[in-house]
């Protein structure tokens, strides 16, 4: 048969896009994990060892600097970010028309509560 009825593909092969591109395919990084810890500032030693308590109580990783220099600013916002983030939030699933009721009456919910 002749190859103009079928198509076989490519003729030259090429390498996979990730091999050699900047493309990342695992572009989540989870800010402090041992791979990305935080990187906090902070500006005396006893103020070091309260931010490595906190972080070790979360159970993060940080890379915790002290700055002693003159008007140096202490800088631990991604700490507490990741301290008061929300926790999720699971809502129970309304029953609907034909399932059993929930006050446990043994009829359909349509004609007890619904």
């Amino acid at each position: 048969m002749s190859d103009k009825f079928f198509f076989k593909g490519r003729q030259d092969a090429r390498q996979h896009h990730t091999a050699y591109g900047g493309f990342q395919t695992n572009a989540s990084k989870k800010s402090g994990s041992r791979k990305f810890p935080l990187t906090l500032v902070v500006t005396s030693d006893a103020r070091k060892q309260e931010i490595e308590a906190q972080v070790a109580k979360a159970g993060l990783h940080a890379n915790v600097t002290v700055d002693t220099s003159e008007g140096a600013v202490e800088s631990i916002t991604e700490l507490t970010v990741l301290q008061n983030k929300g926790a999720t939030v699971t809502t129970a699933k309304v029953p609907s028309r034909n399932d059993p009721c929930t006050c446990g009456s043994g009829l359909k919910f349509k004609k007890c509560c619904g």
